[in-house]
C-alpha cells in the first residue's frame, strides 16, 4: 500500500484522537502534515487528560505549516478538518478544490452559507467526503438501527432523547469560557455541539418535516451561546398520527445524562449511553434484549469509524455518514436555532 499523505487542520483533543487512531490502523505509516495557527503543542490522552505540555509535533514527526495553501501544495491525499466549527468550511472548501478526500468533524458548519458550494466541489472531484458522527458505530446503535429497519418495534409512535453535561467539565485543563462550545464566533452552543442526537434521528427516520424549539442562555455560565434547548421534531404521516421526536439538550447537568428512547406499538428501546446499557422490550413488555457495554472502551466507536473511513478511500465501503448526510443534520440544527430565535415552527422540507 502506498503511504498516504495526511493533512490535519486542527490538533486539539479530537484531532489528536483521530491521529492516534489513524496511526493505529494504517498498515503503512503516513506522511503527516498539519495546518496550525496556534501551535499548541500539548499531548492529550484518550480520556482527555494532558499527558505532556509539549512534544506533539516532534513525537509524530509532523510537518507544520501556518499557510493553508502551502500545506495543500504538499498534495495531501486526505485532509482531516478538526478545527473549531466556524472555521470548517474555509479549510474544507480549499481541500475540496485541491482534490483531497475529506474527513470533516461534526457539525459540517455553523451556518448554511458555503455548504452548497462545498457539496458541489466534492461532487465535481468525486472524492470521499465523510462527516465524523462516531455514535453510528456504537454496537448499541447498530442494534437499534437493525430493529427499526426490520420493523420489529411495529409502528413507531415517539422518540425521546436527552443529552446534558456540565460545560466546565468538558476539558478541565482549560478555561471553559475560551473553548469553542462557549463562543458564538467559533460555532458553539448546545444545539451544534450536541448535534449527534439529530444525526441518530436522521439515520433512523430521515429528515423531519418541521421543528419547534425553545431555549437560550438560561444559566449563569459565562458564555454567549444557548445552553439549553427543548426540541420537537415532527414527521408527517399520510395515515394516522404523526411521529414526534423530542430532544432535550443542556450544558448544565451534573452528573451528565445521555439516553435515547424509541416507543412503538410492538416494542420499545431504551439506550442509556453513559449507563452503558441497552434494553429492548417486546409487545408484551417482556425484555427481549438486555446488554451491558461496561467493558466497551469509548474509543471503540472512533476506531471503527476510522477503519470504515479508510475502507471508503479504497472503495471497499460506502460512507456511512456522507457529506450529504452530515448536511442534513446541519439543516436540522439550523432550523432548531431559527425556531428558538423566532419562536416559530420551521419547515425542513426542501
Amino acid at each position: 500500500m502506498k503511504p498516504l499523505t495526511v493533512l490535519f487542520a486542527g490538533l486539539g483533543s479530537i484531532g489528536q484522537r483521530h491521529l492516534r487512531n489513524l496511526l493505529a490502523v494504517l498498515p503503512v505509516p503516513p506522511r503527516l502534515l498539519a495546518y496550525r495557527t496556534r501551535r499548541d503543542d500539548r499531548i492529550f490522552s484518550d480520556d482527555l487528560r494532558v499527558e505532556a505540555l509539549t512534544g506533539l509535533e516532534q513525537k509524530h514527526q509532523i510537518e507544520v505549516f501556518s499557510d493553508l495553501n502551502i500545506a495543500l501544495g504538499q498534495q495531501p491525499d486526505v485532509v482531516f478538518v478538526t478545527n473549531p466549527t466556524s472555521r470548517h468550511l474555509e479549510v474544507a472548501l480549499a481541500a475540496a478544490r485541491a482534490g483531497c478526500h475529506i474527513f470533516l468533524e461534526k457539525p459540517v458548519s455553523h451556518q448554511w452559507n458555503g455548504v452548497e458550494t462545498l457539496m458541489a466541489e466534492m461532487n465535481r472531484t468525486g472524492r470521499v467526503g465523510y462527516v465524523g458522527f462516531q455514535f453510528r458505530f456504537h454496537p448499541a446503535f447498530e442494534k437499534i438501527a437493525q430493529w427499526v429497519k426490520e420493523g420489529r418495534l411495529g409502528r413507531v409512535a415517539a422518540v425521546r432523547a436527552e443529552v446534558g453535561e456540565y460545560m466546565p467539565d468538558f476539558h478541565r485543563y482549560e478555561d471553559y469560557r475560551e473553548t469553542y462550545p462557549a463562543r458564538a464566533d467559533l460555532g458553539g452552543g448546545v444545539v451544534l455541539c450536541q448535534i449527534h442526537e439529530y444525526d441518530l434521528l436522521y439515520a433512523l427516520f430521515g429528515l423531519p418535516d418541521e421543528v419547534y424549539a425553545v431555549g437560550g442562555h438560561a444559566s449563569r455560565l459565562e458564555i454567549d451561546v444557548e445552553d439549553t434547548a427543548q426540541v420537537l421534531f415532527r414527521y408527517r404521516r399520510e395515515t394516522g398520527a404523526d411521529l414526534s421526536a423530542q430532544i432535550h439538550q443542556d450544558f448544565l447537568q451534573r452528573p451528565a445524562r445521555r439516553n435515547f428512547q424509541i416507543i412503538g406499538d410492538e416494542g420499545s428501546i431504551w439506550w442509556d449511553y453513559l449507563g452503558k446499557t441497552l434494553q429492548i422490550s417486546g409487545a408484551d413488555g417482556e425484555v427481549v434484549v438486555k446488554e451491558s457495554y461496561a467493558e466497551l472502551p469509548r474509543n471503540h466507536m472512533f476506531v471503527a469509524e476510522m477503519r470504515h473511513f479508510l475502507a471508503c478511500l479504497d472503495g471497499r465501503e460506502h460512507p456511512r455518514v456522507s457529506l450529504g448526510d452530515g448536511v442534513q443534520s446541519l439543516r436540522m440544527a439550523l432550523a432548531v436555532k431559527k425556531s428558538i430565535a423566532t419562536r416559530q415552527a420551521q419547515s425542513l422540507q426542501v
